[in-house]
């Protein structure tokens, strides 16, 4: 059975995975980049290219999602995915259901402090990420050769966040970005125990182990090892087919600093009620 770490793009979930990826899959918290192919990301690529078929249209392989989490529960073990899909049906067909999932785990970040990054990721303006953040049937997709291999629907920021927090399938907590980042051991704490809550066999919580996780997984030297061991997972530039850094701004991410007052404002507005859900500070 699978328990989602989930998040919109951009919001600490790559960094979420590789504490607990040094915590369960690590023998002394140590980290790695190859350690987070122990918590693998659905839907992509890998699930769906050995189909023996061409997904003609972007959706198609969304009639798979629950075939392949089935296959993925065959052996009936407990697993970690990451998803930046939303919670959500496509064509009639469910993203989970409660016959393959036990939990999740969501991801919040202030969305002033998203923009910033997801135009880093998908090199777009501020203006064209706000858009990219608003629009309301927003999807990634992925093509190889002739057919759609790889799709995830992520509709708006407003829609993804309610769509797993407000879900009613299975048991969800969420934590905020800034609560991981400012207050890592007491936020660690909580998603391990919660995720150990599903599993009889965890050992209780490892306080040492965990503060070798969070040591080994600090936000300058995972920027370090990437720029050292690269990354697989960071985007390919359109302009020169480079890597762009995943690991880059951390706590310099402060759209008080990056964004112009009229952005700041805008954005303010138009999320005000989940900045002031998740009591973010709003001034406007």
């Amino acid at each position: 059975m699978i328990i989602w770490l989930a998040s919109y793009p951009k919001s600490g979930n790559t960094w979420l995975r590789s504490l607990l990826a040094s915590y369960y899959f690590s023998n002394d918290g140590d980290f790695n980049f190859n350690l987070l192919q122990k918590i693998d990301q659905f839907p992509s690529y890998n699930h769906f290219k050995d189909y023996n078929k061409i997904f003609s249209n972007p959706t198609d392989t969304t009639e798979f999602w629950i075939e392949e989490q089935t296959k993925i529960n065959s052996d009936n073990k407990i697993k970690l995915f990451k998803t930046h899909n939303a919670l959500c049906k496509i064509n009639g067909n469910s993203f989970t259901d409660n016959n393959n999932t036990l939990g999740a785990v969501y991801v919040v970040r202030d969305p002033r402090n998203v923009i910033t990054s997801l135009a880093n990721h998908y090199e777009i303006n501020l203006d064209q990420a706000f858009e990219f953040m608003v629009t309301e049937q927003k999807a990634i997709i992925q093509k190889k050769e002739d057919s759609y291999v790889g799709f995830v629907a992520l509709f708006s920021w407003i829609f993804h966040q309610t769509s797993w927090v407000n879900n009613k399938l299975f048991p969800t907590l969420v934590i905020r970005y800034e609560d991981l980042q400012n207050e890592t051991f007491l936020t660690l704490k909580k998603v391990i125990n919660f995720i150990d809550n599903f599993d009889n066999s965890k050992s209780s919580f490892n306080k040492d182990k965990a503060k070798k996780s969070i040591q080994s997984c600090d936000f300058e030297k995972l920027k370090k090892l990437e720029t050292n061991e690269g990354f697989n997972e960071s985007p390919i530039s359109k302009k020169d087919s480079s890597r762009i850094n995943f690991f880059k701004l951390g706590k310099d991410n402060d759209y008080k600093k990056l964004l112009d007052k009229d952005l700041i404002i805008k954005m303010s507005l138009k999320f005000k009620d989940e900045i002031k859900k998740y009591n973010y500070e709003y001034d406007y």
